[in-house]
């Protein structure tokens, strides 16, 4: 017999666990509507080449791929063979997949708005809060299936909509009292620019993903690794001094000018950031350009908010310019711009630094006890008129030991016991435990709601 098991990195959620994630997304959602988005869902998987060559060199390893239907079938042994050597060999074959499980959010939003663009209203402002799938290695804050909470917005080059996106973290995050995470900033034009720097735009990729490993494995790996990836001693020099870069907003912005300014790609994006930054208000933006965000359809603002330091956990949520992301869909000109909230990482934040609010964990209120048949029935009357009024309430299933209903009570952190006897029901009141402190109080029925209400 098969011993019970899940696939590695993905999870149960227990009661508990599920109202805690409610109160995060609840949170962000509420954040989302009041800046006029609006929902929207698409299917768990996504045509293969829908998803492929969209993420880079390092997320299209990552991808879920789904094995055909009837693969198996004689008439297709041949097929699937041949299908199962050209992936090994890091290709993709229709023979043996042409699905897959959506990597993430934005390029299955790209293909609905390519897909209706003729009915949409521009701008379109839409957020999305789905599962997602990435064949990672399990650890700390990263797991093969997880919850994204994207919010984008298409059909607008105007950087008041990077502005708004940073307002929505801070009051999302500022809200979920994490008041000391860092949202960190940076642009695709300037690392464009470093690589127009060293020898031109094609070079791009190379840095990039080299760039994106930096707080993993350190300088002299990344100088390794762009060395493996055939740039020069002095092409290395150039970018080592570009992400030694430091000082305040301002002296970040003087030196990212006097390496980069010359170039009318890097003068771009540097204007970019400076409005951003100025305009974002009290949000406590970090210009950083070691951020590179390594997803190919970045081109212009992104943005990384990470953890309070004391946690370690790194990102919590990112996002940026994506100025012809419909383009892969044969639909050229929309341009757009999102962020994306890791809802299991701030869960996962939210618990270490114990910033769960109390009443998120309370399920039922009340409990009322069963004591007698007839007893019960009399019970669940007036149960049924406090849910009709909102009050979480149930009956105890089966008439026994009174320490036994309290043991459950107890078990599922229910706030309240009501005890209705005989000589309750005929004198028309019912005893109420709090469970917590052992206060019991005499409450006629009449009054019962406004006792919880309270």
């Amino acid at each position: 017999m098969a011993k019970p098991s899940i696939p590695q990195g993905t999870r149960d959620f227990t009661a508990d666990t599920v109202r805690k994630r409610n109160y995060i997304l609840t949170t962000i959602k509420n954040i989302f509507e009041i800046y006029g988005f609006e929902p929207l869902e698409t299917p768990a998987m996504e045509n293969l080449d829908t998803l492929m060559g969209k993420y880079g060199e390092e997320g299209d390893k990552l991808i879920f791929k789904i094995l055909n239907n009837g693969i198996s079938d004689p008439k297709n042994i041949e097929k699937s063979k041949e299908g199962f050597t050209k992936i090994l060999e890091g290709k993709s074959s229709s023979d043996l997949t042409e699905r897959a499980l959506k990597y993430d959010l934005t390029i299955p939003f790209a293909r609905h708005v390519a897909m209706n663009h003729g009915r949409l209203t521009f701008p379109y402002r839409r957020y999305q809060v789905q599962p997602v799938w990435r064949a990672d290695r399990p650890q700390k804050g990263r797991y093969r299936e997880f919850t994204q909470c994207d919010a984008d917005v298409v059909g607008s080059t105007a950087l008041i909509n990077e502005v708004e996106l940073c307002n929505i973290y801070n009051e999302v995050f500022n809200k979920l009292g994490l008041w000391d995470y860092e949202l960190k900033i940076n642009s695709r034009k300037i690392l464009t620019a470093l690589a127009t720097l060293c020898g031109g735009a094609s070079k791009l990729t190379d840095i990039t993903v080299a760039i994106d490993k930096l707080d993993k494995i350190g300088l002299e790996k990344v100088k390794e690794e762009l060395l493996q990836r055939e740039l020069s001693e002095k092409q290395i020099a150039i970018i080592e001094k570009y992400l030694l870069i430091t000082g305040n907003n301002e002296e970040k912005l003087a030196q990212i000018t006097a390496l980069i300014g010359h170039i009318e790609t890097g003068k771009k994006g540097i204007k970019e950031i400076a409005f951003v930054y100025r305009q974002a208000g009290n949000v406590h933006l970090q210009i950083d350009f070691t951020l590179a965000r390594g997803l190919n359809y970045y081109t212009g603002i992104i943005l990384e908010a990470t953890a309070p330091p004391e946690v370690k956990m790194g990102s919590i949520g990112g996002g940026g310019r994506y100025d012809d992301l419909t383009g892969l869909f044969d639909v050229p000109g929309i341009a757009g711009v999102g962020i994306s909230f890791g809802v299991d990482r701030i869960y996962d934040v939210l618990e270490e630094l114990q910033l769960f609010p109390a009443e998120v964990h309370t399920g039922t209120k009340a409990i009322f006890f069963n004591m007698g048949e007839t007893e019960s029935l009399f019970a669940f009357t007036i149960m049924q008129q406090l849910r009709s009024k909102g009050i979480s309430c149930e009956l105890y299933h089966e008439f026994t030991k009174i320490s036994k209903q309290f043991s459950y009570a107890e078990k599922k952190k229910i706030q309240y016991a009501v005890i209705i006897g005989s000589k309750e029901i005929e004198q028309k009141y019912c005893l109420v435990k709090h469970l917590s402190t052992g206060l019991q109080e005499v409450v006629i029925f009449d009054q019962l709601f406004s006792y919880f209400n309270k």
